[in-house]
């Protein structure tokens, strides 16, 4: 049983980041302000012709992709009166590819968070002992996640393009995301600054959450340290043969 808890307070240990990260990932697929917000940072109006409200309809219309059962995009917009589709047979297939990423995200989100839930309360429900070892597990969760946040932080500090393309380079089976910036207007609509800032979003995203988790297993132990919380004769047994974790 012993065994059993600590391959399942690793398990969960090491599920947080991945959980983080694929709860923070959920902005970009759902959040169509940001688009839009990076959109007006960078003026793409300019490069693209389009006004506000047509970028505004593109930004609702890619988040509203990522999340229907479409297998392509369709995007029409009106300009000078005519309809007019945004994107090309290429970026239609790369947005696909894209919104495949979205789709393994979101069941890596789901299941990371039915099986923290399920830890939580489990040991929430058994008593003193499990919630110090949770409490625990949520500060050693919360500080690898910022630990791997800090690698990515310094990749991103030192080479956003290199580390973009390797994103690309392992993240895709073709070369659909090789975009002309003169012709191609989802690389005019999401430039290198608007994916800067949308990584530092999702990043800061994660560490707020690495924070808050490690805060609050953090806060119970201080609880208990400053209360004089004693454990149960039985548990106390069980701390001494297990100083795991």
């Amino acid at each position: 049983m012993k065994i059993i808890d600590i391959i399942f307070r690793w398990l969960f240990i090491l599920c947080l980041p991945l959980l983080l990260v694929t709860a923070s990932l959920r902005i970009p697929a759902n959040v169509p302000y940001m688009y839009y917000y990076f959109f007006q940072k960078y003026e793409v109006g300019t490069t693209t012709g389009f006004d506000n409200t047509t970028l505004k309809s593109i930004a609702s219309g890619l988040v509203r992709y990522f999340n229907s059962n479409e297998e392509y995009i369709n995007l029409t917009v009106t300009r000078d009166s005519q309809p007019f589709q945004v994107f090309n047979e290429r970026e239609i297939i790369h947005l696909k590819d894209v919104k495949g990423l979205f789709q393994l995200d979101l069941w890596v989100f789901l299941g990371t968070a039915a099986f923290a839930l399920f830890y939580v309360v489990f040991n929430l429900w058994r008593g003193q002992e499990s919630r110090r070892k949770l409490a625990r597990a949520l500060v050693i969760g919360g500080g690898l996640t910022l630990g791997i946040m800090i690698i990515l932080g310094i990749g991103i500090l030192l080479d956003f393009d290199e580390l973009l393309l390797r994103f690309h380079l392992l993240s895709f089976a073709n070369d659909f995301w090789l975009l002309d910036p003169a012709h191609d207007y989802l690389i005019m609509l999401v430039t290198g600054g608007f994916m800067y800032d949308a990584t530092l979003t999702v990043a800061g995203a994660t560490v707020t959450g690495a924070v808050v988790l490690g805060g609050l297993g953090t806060g119970y132990l201080l609880y208990r340290r400053r209360n004089g919380k004693e454990l149960h004769p039985a548990e106390k047994k069980d701390s001494r043969t297990e100083n795991i974790i």
